[in-house]
C-alpha cells in the first residue's frame, strides 16, 4: 500500500462549494477503493473538481466554485503522493500538482464526448486525443526530434563533402565515391578491364567462337554387369538342372547350345506326339526331354536376349566409333582454349587421350569376354573375373577425371559468357566505365582522399542511424494509429455490451479536420449506423440526439471513460476518481458499472468513486476486499457540509432486511406504507433467488430470463423448478411489476388494494421461505 500513488486524506476544504471550514476528513483515512457517499446538492461535484484542479494544476476548477459570502479565498489540502509537503491550494495557485489523477465527471463528458444533445467538432477532438492517449503523443513528438536532428544531419554532410576533390571522383557521386571498396588487386584489375577494353576489337571472333563443350567417358556399370552374370533361372527345379547339366557334360563342348537349337527343332506328329529330330523317334517317354523343356524356357530365352543386349550397349556405348569422338572433343577443347585465354584466365588442359583409349578399350574387352561366356553357358551363374574389375577401375579413373574436367569447363563458360556479352554490345562504353570506376578506387583510398571519405561516411552513417530510428518512430507510430482506433472501438463495444446497451459503435475512425485530427464514429442501433460525424444533421433523419436516450448516453461517456483506461500503459501508476457513474435512468445498469469499477480498483492506483446511489456504492463495498476499501459521507452540517465515517456495512445489510421485515410486519400486522410494501416484493424475490439458485441467476439477471429457462427446462432432465413454482414465479412478478418505475410509468398512482397485497405479500414470503 505504502508504494501506491494516492490521496490518503482531506486535511482542509475551506470556502470552496458548501464547504465552509471542514477539517474532519484528516482524521479520515483513504484506501486504494474509497467510496464517497452524498445528496444531491451535498458538494460531489466540487470535491471531484478539486482533484481535477490538483491533476492540472489549473485554479480555475476551484476559483470558480469560491463560496458565496466567503470572505477569504478558497483554501485546500491534500494528504497525497509525492508528498510531503501535502498539496495545498492556496492564494488561488497549488504548491504541486498531481498529474496522475483521472476524472470522470460532467467535465470529462461535456469535454470529451457531448454536450447535452449534440457531439460538437472540439468534442470530437479531444475524443481523438483519449483514444491515442499519452503513447501516441509520445510517439508524435519523438518523431518530431527525430526529424530536426536530420536536418542537422544534412547541414554537416554539405560541408564535408565539399571537401573532397571533384577531379578524383569523376562522374561518381559523393556517396559512391566515398563507397568504394579497397581492392589489394587495384593495379591487375585495372589491367583486366584495358584488356577487356582492347578485346573489342575482336568482336566477330569473340562472337563466332563457341564456348567449351565438355567432353564426357560412358560408365562401365559393373554392379549390373556382375548382376546379369549371376543371372539363372528362378523356376527351374534343381534336380532337373543338375540332369540336364550333366548331360551336357557327356555330349562335350558347346552341348548346351547345341541342344538348344535342337529343341527348336522338335517337330510334332498328326496325332500331337514331339519327335526327336535326330532319330524321328517319339520323345512322350523321355523323362529328359521334360526336364529340356522346362530348361529351355521362355525364361531362358529372355536370359540370352537380356546378355546379348549387353553385348550391343557395350559395342555401342563402347566401340572404336566413341573413342574416335571422345579424341575429337578433346582436340576442340584445346584449340577452344587457347583462343579464349587471351580474354579471360583459362587454365591449361592435359588430357592423356592415348592411355584414356588403352585403358578403355581394355574394359570394354574384358566386359565383352565376361558377357561372351555367360552367352555360351546361359545358365551358369559367372563372376567378373578380377583382371576385368582391375580394367574398369582403370577405365572409371579416367571418367571421374575427365568429368572433373566438364565441370570446370563448365564454370569456364560463365566467364566466357562475360567476354562474349560484352563483345556483342560492340560498344567500350560499359568498359570504359568500369575503366573509370577501378580508376576512382585507386584515387579514393590514398592517404589524403581516405581521410576525408571516411569523415564524410561517418557523418553519413550518423544520419542514416536517425533516420532508421525516425522511420521506426514513424512506422510505431503508424502502427498505433492503425491499431488504436479499432482496438478502442472493440473495448468500447465491450464495455457497451457489459453495460447491457442497445447500441453499439463502427467505424471509429481518425479524421483531419480543419481544427486538426478528429475522431468520427457511427452509433449502429438494430444495425443501422447513425454518424457521428462534422456533417450537419438532416431534418427528419435520425441522429445521435434523436437515437441515443440521455441513460444511452451517459452509458456512452462511462464507456469513452473505461476505454481510454484500458489503453492507458501507466493505469496502475493512476488514481481514478469517478463522479455518479450511474443515474435514475440507467439504474438497472448499477451492477454491471459496479463490477467494472470493482476490476479498475485491482488495476489502478486507486480509485475514488463519488454517488447520490446508496444501492450502488453498497454492491462496490460487499465485493470488494476488506482490506483496501474506505468510505466517507459528505453530510448536511448546518448551512454546510462536511466528511464523516460512512458505516458502509450496516446500509447493506439493512437494506435487505428492511425490505423482509417491511413484508413480515405488514402480512402479520398490517403496518408500513403499502406502496412501500408492494415495491419491496420483486427486490425480495430477485435477492431470494439470486441465493436459491446462484447457477442460473447471477448478478445482473432478470427474472423474466430466469423463468423462461425454468420454462424451457420443464419436464426435462434439467428442470430447476416445477410449473407450479414457475408459474407462482410469474403471478407475484406480475403482481410487482404494477409498483417499478421501469415496468409502469404510472407506478406511483397505482390503486392498491390491501388484502390483494396481503395476499401477494404472504406468497412471496411462503415462496422465498424453501
Amino acid at each position: 500500500m505504502a508504494n501506491l500513488d494516492m490521496i490518503n486524506s482531506i486535511r482542509l476544504l475551506r470556502n470552496i462549494g458548501i464547504f465552509d471550514s471542514v477539517t474532519t476528513g484528516a482524521t479520515i483515512p483513504l484506501n486504494r477503493l474509497t467510496l464517497v457517499y452524498a445528496e444531491n446538492g451535498r458538494g460531489k461535484t466540487t470535491l471531484a473538481a478539486v482533484l481535477r484542479s490538483l491533476a492540472t494544476g489549473d485554479p480555475i476548477s476551484i476559483s470558480e466554485r469560491k463560496r458565496l459570502a466567503g470572505q477569504h479565498l478558497p483554501h485546500v489540502v491534500l494528504d497525497c503522493t509525492g508528498g510531503p509537503p501535502p498539496a495545498t491550494f492556496e492564494n488561488n495557485a497549488w504548491n504541486r500538482s498531481v498529474p496522475n489523477v483521472l476524472i470522470f465527471d460532467d467535465f470529462f463528458v461535456e469535454q470529451n464526448v457531448y454536450s447535452g444533445l449534440v457531439v460538437r467538432p472540439d468534442q470530437r477532438q479531444k475524443l481523438h486525443e483519449l483514444v491515442l492517449g499519452p503513447q501516441g503523443v509520445a510517439l508524435s513528438r519523438q518523431l518530431q526530434e527525430f526529424a530536426t536532428r536530420i536536418e542537422i544531419h544534412n547541414a554537416e554532410l554539405r560541408t564535408k563533402s565539399a571537401a573532397i576533390p571533384a577531379a578524383e571522383r569523376g562522374t561518381l557521386s559523393i556517396d559512391d565515391f566515398s563507397a568504394l571498396p579497397a581492392r589489394d588487386d587495384i593495379d591487375e584489375a585495372i589491367q583486366a578491364a584495358e584488356r577487356n577494353l582492347a578485346a573489342l576489337r575482336q568482336q566477330q571472333a569473340i562472337r563466332d567462337t563457341p564456348a567449351f563443350v565438355p567432353a564426357l567417358l560412358p560408365e562401365i556399370d559393373a554392379s549390373a554387369i556382375e548382376s546379369l552374370l549371376q543371372a539363372s533361372l528362378a523356376t527351374l527345379d534343381a534336380a532337373a538342372a543338375a540332369l540336364v547339366q550333366d548331360h551336357f557334360s557327356q555330349i562335350g563342348e558347346r552341348a548346351e547350345a547345341w541342344i538348344a537349337d535342337g529343341m527348336a527343332r522338335v517337330y510334332q506328329t498328326t496325332d500331337s506326339e514331339s519327335v526327336c529330330p535326330f532319330c524321328a523317334q517319339h520323345l512322350s517317354e523321355s523323362t529328359l526331354f521334360a526336364h529340356y523343356r522346362a530348361y529351355f524356357s521362355e525364361e531362358y530365352e529372355s536370359l540370352k536376349r537380356r546378355v546379348a543386349d549387353a553385348v550391343v550397349a557395350v559395342n555401342r556405348q563402347h566401340g572404336g566409333d566413341a573413342q574416335a569422338a571422345f579424341e575429337r572433343a578433346v582436340r576442340v577443347i584445346v584449340q577452344r582454349r587457347q583462343f579464349w585465354s587471351q580474354f579471360s584466365d583459362i587454365p591449361e588442359i592435359n588430357v592423356d587421350t592415348l592411355a584414356v583409349a588403352r585403358d578403355w578399350r581394355a574394359a570394354r574387352e574384358a566386359v565383352l569376354s565376361a558377357l561372351g561366356s555367360k552367352q555360351n553357358v546361359p545358365l551358369d551363374r559367372l563372376e567378373l573375373p578380377v583382371p576385368a574389375r582391375s580394367a574398369i577401375e582403370a577405365y572409371e579413373a579416367h571418367r571421374q577425371t575427365i568429368a572433373q574436367l566438364a565441370q570446370d569447363l563448365q564454370r569456364l563458360n560463365n566467364a566466357i559468357d562475360v567476354v562474349k556479352e560484352q563483345a556483342a554490345t560492340g560498344d567500350a562504353t560499359a568498359v570504359a566505365a568500369d575503366l573509370a570506376r577501378l580508376r576512382a578506387t585507386k584515387a579514393r583510398h590514398t592517404a589524403a582522399t581516405r581521410a576525408l571519405c571516411e569523415d564524410y561516411l561517418a557523418a553519413r552513417a550518423a544520419k542514416t542511424k536517425t533516420e532508421q530510428a525516425r522511420d521506426r518512430a514513424k512506422a510505431a507510430l503508424d502502427q498505433y494509429r492503425t491499431s488504436a482506433f479499432p482496438g478502442f472501438q472493440s473495448t468500447i463495444n465491450l464495455y457497451l455490451e457489459r453495460f447491457n446497451a442497445g447500441f453499439r459503435l463502427d467505424s471509429v475512425t481518425s479524421t483531419l479536420t480543419r481544427g486538426g485530427p478528429a475522431c468520427t464514429y457511427n452509433v449502429l442501433v438494430n444495425n443501422t449506423p447513425i454518424p457521428v460525424a462534422g456533417s450537419p444533421e438532416r431534418p427528419g433523419e435520425p441522429t445521435f440526439r434523436t437515437t441515443l436516450s440521455a441513460g444511452d448516453r451517459n452509458t456512452l461517456a462511462l464507456a469513452f471513460f473505461f476505454a481510454s483506461l484500458d489503453q492507458d500503459p501507466a493505469l496502475s501508476q493512476k488514481i481514478i476518481v469517478v463522479d455518479d457513474p450511474i443515474s435514475s435512468l440507467d439504474e438497472h445498469r448499477s451492477l454491471t458499472t459496479a463490477q467494472e469499477v470493482r476490476r479498475l480498483s485491482n488495476r489502478a492506483s486507486q480509485v475514488i468513486v463519488l454517488s447520490h446511489n446508496k444501492p450502488f456504492l453498497c454492491r462496490l463495498w460487499e465485493g470488494t476486499d476488506s482490506t483496501v476499501r474506505a468510505a466517507l459521507m459528505i453530510g448536511r452540517d448546518g448551512t454546510a457540509s462536511a466528511l464523516r465515517i460512512w458505516d458502509v456495512t450496516q446500509d447493506c445489510i439493512t437494506e435487505h432486511d428492511r425490505r423482509h421485515a417491511l413484508l413480515r410486519d405488514y402480512r402479520d400486522n398490517g403496518t408500513g406504507d403499502r406502496r412501500d410494501v408492494a415495491r419491496a416484493i420483486r427486490p425480495v424475490i430477485e435477492a431470494f433467488l439470486r441465493v436459491a439458485y446462484p447457477d442460473h441467476v447471477p448478478p445482473g439477471t432478470l427474472i423474466g430470463r430466469f423463468r423462461g429457462l425454468c420454462e424451457g427446462r420443464l419436464g426435462t432432465p434439467q428442470e430447476v423448478l416445477g410449473q407450479n413454482d414457475v408459474q407462482e414465479i410469474r403471478d407475484l412478478v406480475e403482481y410487482a411489476n404494477h409498483f417499478h418505475h421501469d415496468t409502469n410509468p404510472a407506478w406511483e398512482t397505482e390503486s392498491i388494494n390491501d388484502a390483494e397485497l396481503r395476499g401477494f405479500v404472504t406468497r412471496t414470503l411462503r415462496f422465498t421461505r424453501r
